[in-house]
């Protein structure tokens, strides 16, 4: 365990943050992260449709969500090409390169246009159900921005105002990014859109398979948490999966069709009670059950924290993180939270979310109920939560006996100095 705990703190960690801060990957976790708001907004609107579900003369606010969450590939589209020149050191064009982005993306969706002058767009396709596409288009349009950026028609030293040689010098590249687009979706009539999306077909497939789903929970809220490797890492590839998913589901359940896709960020919200590793059981039993006055402490400070699913004060303060006794039950967690929610969902005994919800920092109870909108999903939260409690138990007893101990370590040595 302490070799393979010193290949992971030595070698392997010190490799993913380095991809994580690699700027194409790092532009596309704040691009992400820059539109969450507006997922946020949609977020607000589904709670309001509770409201409406029990009383009818209730305005309809499905159209803030629509206008919000129901524009996230759109708003992708302009912040990837604008973060990536951000991060390549070009910002002076960086806006430029948003704008080329929203224009080669909507020629990605394959627009139509009517007799009478109308031009019409699938909405899918502006919302997450063009995500994999907006991500792929935005990294497209950033690469020919950054590449053109290169060579410039009016250097820093022209006397030529800089708004002016921004101009002159992003003509070319726009023009270039705008002609691929042109060439494919009205001379060659093929849709990048279906194309780029039946490419990752496999990739959405495997996510919403049981392995998929249990794997990249494990993985990215547990596993990797337990080495300091923040679970943003793995958010573009959750994320493209997770957001079209649910887009598809609240379609299917509009409809009145079968709603069938398991792995979503609202499903994942159900058993990660505390934050990633379900560690708000583990929370309650070092504020209030810990004998070591130092772990209470932890405990107490990490707790309101905790309630609302953000658990960094407890995995990096009591630690969870590279220590040896706690990191086994958070994977066993990190296993059986995603094993049992893909049963229950599959099962029917738990509804499969259908609504977009990210205000994933609701207290646990309160989340699942409006995240499943019945009773079920709210019972199943102390069915998580007592699993949760089981698993940790024996090995929080094991650590507070260790971190008792050490207490009299410390307090015998500040004695003899003294």
């Amino acid at each position: 365990m302490e070799r393979f705990t010193a290949w992971m703190t030595d070698s392997f960690s010190p490799k993913v943050n380095k991809i994580a801060k690699n700027p194409w990957v790092a532009a596309i976790q704040d691009s992400i992260l820059a539109a969450m708001p507006m997922v946020f907004i949609g977020s607000f609107a589904t709670i309001l449709s509770i409201v409406k579900d029990f009383w009818e003369g209730f305005p309809d606010f499905s159209m803030i969500s629509s206008f919000s969450f129901g524009l996230f590939s759109l708003f992708l589209a302009y912040l990837i090409p604008e973060a990536i020149m951000k991060r390549k050191g070009h910002a002076e064009v960086s806006k430029q390169a948003g704008l080329a982005g929203i224009a080669f993306f909507l020629l990605l969706v394959f627009p139509q246009f009517t007799a009478e002058g109308m031009i019409q767009f699938d909405f899918n396709t502006l919302g997450t159900g063009g995500m994999i596409a907006a991500l792929v288009s935005g990294i497209f349009v950033g690469f020919i921005m950054n590449l053109f950026s290169k060579w410039k028609f009016i250097g820093e030293d022209s006397a030529i105002p800089d708004f002016v040689a921004v101009w002159f010098n992003t003509l070319i590249p726009i023009i270039v990014i705008l002609l691929i687009g042109w060439l494919f979706t009205f001379q060659l009539e093929i849709s990048l859109y279906s194309l780029v999306n039946s490419i990752f077909l496999p990739l959405v497939n495997l996510g919403q398979s049981f392995w998929g789903f249990v794997i990249i929970f494990f993985i990215g809220f547990a596993f990797l948490y337990t080495f300091g490797i923040s679970t943003w890492v793995i958010y573009p590839v959750q994320s493209a999966i997770a957001l079209p998913a649910i887009a598809e589901n609240q379609a299917n359940f509009a409809a009145g069709q079968e709603v069938t896709n398991i792995f979503t960020a609202e499903a994942g919200q159900l058993f990660l009670i505390g934050g990633g590793g379900a560690t708000l059981a583990l929370c309650i039993m070092l504020a209030f059950m810990a004998k070591s006055q130092r772990l209470k402490m932890i405990g107490k400070a990490s707790l309101i924290p905790s309630i609302f699913n953000i658990n960094e004060p407890i995995v990096f303060g009591a630690p969870v993180a590279f220590n040896p006794v706690l990191m086994i039950p958070m994977w066993i967690n990190g296993l059986v939270g995603p094993i049992l929610t893909w049963i229950v969902l599959k099962v029917g005994l738990v509804p499969i979310p259908h609504e977009p919800f990210q205000l994933w920092y609701l207290p646990g109870p309160i989340l699942n109920w409006l995240v499943t909108a019945s009773i079920t999903g709210l019972i199943y939260f102390f069915v998580i939560f007592g699993a949760s409690w089981v698993i940790y138990y024996p090995f929080f007893k094991i650590y507070d006996k260790q971190a008792v101990e050490q207490d009299k370590e410390l307090l015998e040595e500040g004695e003899c100095l003294n």
